[in-house]
């Protein structure tokens, strides 16, 4: 389709009844919103929000006066039935986050599934990502990336989950709270190395921050200030390293190490994934069957002096 399109020619016509529209919305500075954004949030029947009370703002601030419901996480399957039962109708709905992209680590999913199971027509609004925005400045390699969202709250669940990210050569995008902001960035140094790293704070508002250095570096300012405050999306360099460690490099080593039995096969495929890059769970394939073998190989034939026989006749 050409870019050039002519100015009356307004898909909003075309699609209003009935149709579902995901519509992205600024991060923080407020004219980042696109015309087509508010052209929407105007025309729709009803503006689906993750918090009404926050969009209320924002629909105050350009003047849109569109019918407001909830539909945030946790009453999403249900206010899901009734935002279809709406669209069945002919109204036409719009689904909007407190910021961003929706379900982009938003609400959302279950909705725009439902809708597109029942035949509704869904059409993407699009603009601002918190992730994009941050890798787009970030000066990592932006030619593949790895969009992760929330690490688990859960220190053991979150150790495990880094481990699964550690062979990934691809740039990682995390969102992550200033609370334990200090806490995930200890984590990933143990896990994954002393990375280069982005951290990128309260973007496009008045106090956006942009820190770059190693991981180390990073935990060192951070530490040092008495508050973090702010939104915070986190990019680590993928992994580097560069040279190809194969199985049958560390295959005698983990034979060894299986063999004196002081260390099991989920413990083994997790260390040799740290130390090589390698997938954990190849290496956990790799190993058990390693294990296998070991157990099933018979035992060596005794030599004829060990059996006592005169070989000599």
């Amino acid at each position: 389709m050409p870019l050039n399109l002519p100015i009356n020619d307004d898909p909003l016509d075309k699609f209003a009844a009935g149709t579902l529209y995901i519509v992205a919305t600024p991060i923080g500075n407020l004219n980042d919103i696109t015309l087509r954004a508010v052209a929407t949030l105007e025309k729709v029947d009803i503006i689906a929000a993750e918090d009404t009370r926050h969009t209320r703002l924002l629909l105050s601030h350009f003047n849109i006066t569109s019918r407001l419901i909830s539909c945030y996480e946790h009453n999403e399957i249900e206010s899901a039935r009734g935002i279809l039962e709406l669209l069945k109708s002919g109204k036409s709905v719009a689904l909007v986050s407190n910021a961003g992209t929706p379900t982009v680590s938003d609400p959302g999913y279950r909705l725009i599934n439902a809708a597109i199971a029942e035949n509704i027509h869904v059409v993407p609004i699009p603009g601002v990502s918190a992730a994009i925005t941050a890798l787009s400045a970030s000066g990592l390699p932006s030619d593949a990336f790895y969009f992760i969202g929330f690490l688990p709250s859960k220190k053991s669940k979150r150790r495990e989950r880094l481990e699964e990210l550690a062979g990934l050569p691809a740039t990682l995008i995390f969102y992550e709270s200033p609370r334990r902001i200090l806490e995930v960035l200890e984590d990933m140094k143990g896990i994954l190395g002393d990375r280069q790293a982005v951290l990128s704070r309260e973007l496009t508002k008045t106090y956006e921050e942009f820190l770059r250095g190693k991981l180390s570096e990073l935990v060192a300012e951070l530490a040092s200030r008495q508050a973090i405050k702010g939104e915070i999306t986190l990019l680590l360099s993928g992994d580097t390293t560069d040279i190809a460690v194969s199985f049958e490099d560390i295959a005698s080593q983990v034979a060894d190490e299986l063999s004196k039995g002081q260390i099991g096969v989920l413990a083994l495929a997790k260390k040799y994934s740290r130390a090589t890059g390698m997938s954990k769970n190849k290496l956990y394939e790799k190993i058990l069957a390693m294990q296998l073998g070991m157990e099933k190989k018979p035992d060596l034939e005794p030599t004829a002096s060990e059996k006592g026989e005169n070989t000599n006749g």
